[in-house]
C-alpha cells in the first residue's frame, strides 16, 4: 500500500486537528448521520484515553465516535477522491454523511476508501469515524470481556501495555487520476560495485509504465520501461546502518501505449535504499557484513497523548539512541507509524518490524490471575479464526513496510505460547506465508520464558530466534550470580540445538529514578545496571549471538495492577525521557562496538 504523498499529478490534504468526540452509547445508535450531539472534543492524532477527567470516558469499553467537516478542493474535479485513515485502534468504520464507506479490523495498519461518488468538488461533507477499542480471541491482539455486577463492560488483555485507543495517526484526504498507480514493490541486489533494483508496479487499468532511478542529488542514475523489470546503478552507494543513503524511484503512467512518449497522467516517487539482508550460519549480515543488534524493544507511548504519534518526540526519541549509541530497535508489539519507519531510513536505523501478536499465552492468564490453565491453541480459544486475522496482519504488515531499507526483519509473534501442544499447527501455516510474501527478509518471533530449547516447538521453522529472559527480574530476583549462570546455561542450550543466529530481545529490570542502594536491591539504579552487566558477560561469551535489545527504552503506560506502579518501570529513560543510570552505563559499552560483536571470550 502506498503512503499517500503530495506529486506533480496528486494533492494531499491533512485532516488532523480538533475533532468532536463522543462515547457510545452517549449519542444516539446512529451517530453519524448529523451533528455529534456532544461538548467534547479531541484531538486527531491521539490516544482519547488520558485526555479527559472522566473514568468513564478511559475506561470505556466499545465504540467511540469522531466527526468534522471536511472540504473537497475545488481543482479535484476529474480526479479520484480517497479518504485514508492511518490507524483506528483496533477496528473503524468510515462514514461519508450517512453512507458506510470504509471498514477494518486491526488497529496499527492503514485502510482507505475511494469516496469520488459520494462527494463534490468545492463541496463539504460531513466525516465521522468510528473508533472500537474491543479485543476478543479472534483479534490481534486477543482479549476478552467480562460484565461487572454493576452491568460496566470491562476489557482484559495479557500484554502488558496500556489499550490506548482512538485514532492515534493522521486523517487524510487526497486525490488521484482515473488511471494511476495502485502499489509499487522494490527490492534491491548487489552486484559487485553495482545496486540491482528489482521493481514491480500495479495500477488500476492496463497503461504504459516508465522507470527511473534518481541519487540523492536528484541526478537520474538508471531508467527503465514496463511495469516490471531490473535497474542497474553502478558505483552504487549503498544503505548501511548509521549511514543511510536514499534514492528515489520515480515511476510515471503514460496515456496511449507509452511508444510515442505520452502524456505522463500519474506520477509517484518511492525512496529505497540498495543494501541487502541474509543469515549464513549463526551470523546476521547486512550488505554481506556481519551486523551486532544494539538498541530496544520501545513502545508508541507518551504522557496525555498515549500512542498518539508525535513528531517532537519521534525527533527527540531517535535522538537519544543517537546518543548512547543503540542501531536498531523492535516495534514491540505492533507496527508503528510509518513516520517512525521513513525516519529510520533516513537516519540509518535498524528495525525489526513486529505484528500485533501479542497475548496468545494462555499460560501467563493463569500465572497472572490464578485461573486454571486453558489451552492456548484450540476450537474454544486461539483457534483458525484468530489464525486468519493473524494472517491478515500479516500481510497487511508487509504490504505497508515492504520498501522500507531500514527493516531488516519480520518478528510475526512476541511471546506466543510456543511450548504447547498446537503452537506448531498455528505458525507453521504463518512463517510460510510470511516467507512467501516477501522471500528477502528473515523471519523471527520473540520466545517467552516458558519456552525452552528442550520444549519449545516451532524454533526450527523461524531464521533468527529472538530469546526474551528477565533472569535476576522474575526468576533469581536480586540473586544475579545465580541469574548469570540461569542465563548462560539457557542461552546455550538454544545456540547447541537449533545453530541459528541469537539475540536477547528482551531483558531489563523495573528501576525508580532516585531508589540507590549499596547492595544488590531491586528497583535500585544500582540493581538495573548491575542486571544490564550481568547479561552482557553472558552474551560476550556466546558466539552464536548477534545482538542485544534492552526492554525497555522508556518507562510506559499498563493496566492497573498491584505489580505495576504507575506503569511498566523498565525504561532506561524515565517516560518523560529522563536517563537513568543504566542509559550512561549503556553508551559506554555500545557507542564503542559501532555495529561489531564484543569479542568472544567463552568458546
Amino acid at each position: 500500500m502506498l503512503k499517500p504523498r503530495s506529486t506533480a499529478t496528486r494533492e494531499l490534504v491533512n485532516l488532523d486537528g480538533i475533532w468532536r468526540f463522543a462515547v457510545a452509547p452517549a449519542v444516539g445508535p446512529e451517530p453519524w448521520t448529523g451533528p455529534l450531539d456532544t461538548r467534547l472534543e479531541a484531538p486527531v492524532p491521539a490516544s482519547y484515553n488520558d485526555l479527559f477527567t472522566d473514568s468513564a470516558i478511559r475506561d470505556h469499553v466499545g465504540w467511540v465516535w469522531y466527526q468534522r467537516p471536511v472540504r473537497v478542493p475545488r481543482g479535484w474535479a476529474g480526479e479520484r477522491v480517497v479518504l485514508r485513515v492511518d490507524a483506528a485502534t483496533h477496528e473503524g468504520k468510515v462514514y461519508v454523511d450517512d453512507v458506510l464507506v470504509a471498514q477494518h479490523v486491526g488497529g496499527y495498519t492503514p485502510f482507505e476508501a475511494d469516496i469520488t461518488e459520494h462527494v463534490r468538488p468545492g463541496g463539504e461533507f460531513r466525516l465521522t469515524i468510528g473508533v472500537n477499542n474491543e479485543l476478543t480471541s479472534v483479534t490481534i491482539p486477543p482479549g476478552s470481556i467480562t460484565v461487572a455486577h454493576d452491568g460496566r463492560r470491562k476489557q482484559t488483555y495479557l500484554h502488558d501495555f496500556y489499550n490506548y485507543a482512538g485514532l492515534a495517526r493522521s486523517v487524510w484526504l487526497y486525490s488521484k487520476p482515473a488511471v494511476h498507480i495502485d502499489d509499487i514493490t522494490v527490492v534491491t541486489g548487489l552486484d559487485g560495485t553495482s545496486g540491482t533494483v528489482d521493481y514491480s508496479v500495479e495500477t488500476n487499468a492496463p497503461a504504459a509504465v516508465r522507470v527511473r532511478a534518481l541519487d540523492a542529488d536528484g541526478i537520474e542514475v538508471a531508467a527503465g520501461e514496463g511495469a516490471n523489470g531490473t535497474l542497474r546503478i553502478d558505483d552504487v552507494t549503498l544503505w548501511r546502518p548509521g549511514a543511510a543513503y536514499l534514492y528515489d524511484l520515480v515511476v510515471e503512467v503514460l496515456d496511449g501505449d507509452g511508444t510515442g512518449g505520452g502524456e505522463v497522467v500519474d506520477t509517484f516517487t518511492e525512496p529505497f535504499g540498495v543494501r541487502t539482508v541474509e543469515v549464513r550460519g549463526t551470523q546476521f549480515l547486512i550488505n554481506g557484513e556481519p551486523f551486532y543488534f544494539t538498541g530496544f524493544g520501545k513502545h508508541e507511548d507518551t504522557p496525555v497523548r498515549g500512542k498518539g504519534h508525535d513528531d517532537a518526540y519521534l525527533v527527540h526519541d531517535f535522538q537519544l539512541m543517537e546518543w548512547i549509541g543503540a542501531n536498531s530497535f523492535r516495534t514491540s508489539h505492533y507496527p508503528y507509524a510509518e513516520e517512525v519507519m521513513e525516519f529510520a531510513d533516513r537516519h540509518g536505523i535498524v528495525v525489526i518490524d513486529e505484528t500485533a501478536a501479542v497475548g496468545l499465552n494462555l499460560a501467563v492468564e493463569a500465572g497472572l490471575m490464578g485461573t486454571p490453565p486453558r489451552a492456548t491453541f484450540s476450537e474454544e480459544t486461539f483457534n483458525d479464526d484468530t489464525r486468519a486475522a493473524h494472517a491478515q496482519a500479516i500481510r497487511e504488515l508487509i504490504a505497508r513496510d515492504k520498501n522500507h531499507p531500514s527493516v531488516v526483519m519480520w518478528c510475526i509473534a512476541n511471546e506466543p505460547s510456543s511450548n504447547e501442544q498446537g503452537a506448531r499447527e498455528y505458525f507453521e501455516p504463518l512463517v510460510e506465508l510470511t516467507h512467501k510474501l516477501d522471500p528477502t527478509r528473515p523471519v523471527s518471533y520473540a520466545a517467552v520464558m516458558f519456552a525452552t530449547h528442550e520444549n519449545d516447538l516451532i524454533a526450527d521453522l523461524f531464521d533468527v530466534l529472538c530469546i526474551n529472559r528477565y533472569y535476576g527480574w522474575y526468576i533469581a530476583t536480586g540473586d544475579l550470580a545465580t541469574a548469570e549462570v540461569y542465563l548462560e546455561g539457557d542461552l546455550r542450550g538454544w545456540a547447541e540445538k537449533f545453530g541459528k543466529p541469537i539475540m536477547m530481545s528482551e531483558y531489563g529490570a523495573d528501576t525508580l529514578p532516585g531508589l540507590h542502594s549499596v547492595w544488590d536491591t531491586p528497583w535500585t539504579e544500582e540493581y538495573q545496571l548491575a542486571y544490564l552487566e550481568a547479561n552482557h558477560r553472558v552474551f560476550d561469551r556466546i558466539d552464536a549471538f548477534i545482538g542485544e535489545h534492552v526492554w525497555n527504552f522508556a518507562d510506559f503506560q499498563t493496566s492497573n495492577g498491584i505489580h505495576r506502579v504507575g506503569g511498566n518501570k523498565k525504561g532506561v529513560f524515565t517516560r518523560e525521557r529522563h536517563p537513568k543510570a543504566a542509559a550512561h552505563s549503556l553508551r559506554q559499552r555500545w557507542l564503542p562496538l559501532g555495529g561489531r560483536k564484543p569479542s568472544s571470550t567463552g568458546e
